[in-house]
């Protein structure tokens, strides 16, 4: 299934979209698309609906957040081995974790905002994980069963905050419209192998990333596990999982964002994104 919610801001309602790739309400159904609705039980209550009764939504509809009542959004920095040497940085030897504010999350074709003093804004093409079962200390034989299911996301990050303004990552990963989520929650039974997806980002129409989930160094099954050893992860929940190579960052010489550029990216099965960068 792919999970949505569509609607204006902050008036955003629960969807799924139909075999016809058309949006349907799940008003009716669930209160919105979060921790409860993902559930195993609620999931297969969805499954068993006939989509021909349900309301079409207003064609041209904004796609909101694929999932909302985010408690924590958790990202894993520099999954991929090519995307570390690009960035001049070993590879990990265990996965490096940071967090995006909630703040951060907007629709998957919102408009991203150019923070005031930002001189470095850059792009990262990222599956993420929503996590669908509690999970606390679990193997990783056993983290399949806690997600939920598979969605796009947008790293956007600005690097002279992140690297250049002391402290962590996090000042330069969670300002205001930093996480794009979406179009689409796809559940895990449409995600077979979610480490070997196509992905690829382009900027003005140039295409920047075209890589593959193939080259992450750790797997979403691995991630989920060894997170669960440092916290709960909660239904809802939402993990980005790095990126492949051809950020602004590692370009020679770099390459950053301005007000006016136009980000477009996607991933294989997941569904793609747009955003126009403007100035905060």
């Amino acid at each position: 299934m792919k999970l949505l919610r569509f609607g204006p801001v902050g008036h955003e309602k629960p969807g799924i979209l139909d075999a016809q790739g058309r949006i349907r309400d799940l008003s009716g159904v669930v209160a919105d698309i979060d921790g409860a609705a993902i559930s195993d039980e609620s999931l297969a209550r969805l499954r068993a609906l006939d989509l021909d009764t349900l309301p079409l939504a207003p064609e041209g509809v904004r796609y909101g957040a694929c999932v909302t009542g985010v408690a924590k959004f958790l990202c894993i920095g520099l999954n991929y081995a090519d995307h570390a040497a690009e960035s001049g940085l070993p590879i990990p030897e265990e996965p490096v974790l940071f967090s995006k504010f909630t703040s951060a999350i907007c629709g998957p074709n919102d408009e991203v905002l150019k923070p005031r003093g930002s001189t470095k804004l850059d792009w990262e093409v990222e599956l993420g994980i929503v996590i669908g079962k509690t999970a606390s200390y679990i193997d990783e034989s056993e983290a399949e069963a806690h997600i939920a299911g598979y969605c796009t996301i947008n790293d956007v990050s600005e690097r002279a905050f992140q690297i250049e303004r002391g402290g962590t990552w996090d000042k330069g990963k969670g300002c205001d419209t930093f996480g794009p989520i979406g179009p689409w929650l796809v559940t895990r039974d449409e995600v077979p192998d979610p480490a070997n997806l196509k992905m690829w980002l382009k900027v003005n129409g140039k295409t920047f990333q075209d890589g593959s989930t193939a080259t992450m160094i750790f797997k979403p099954a691995f991630i989920v596990a060894y997170l669960s050893q440092f916290m709960t992860l909660l239904p809802g929940d939402v993990i980005s999982t790095g990126t492949p190579p051809g950020v602004g960052l590692g370009q020679k010489p770099p390459v950053y964002l301005n007000v006016g550029d136009v980000m477009e990216l996607g991933i294989e099965g997941l569904g793609d994104q747009r955003q126009v960068v403007r100035q905060a």
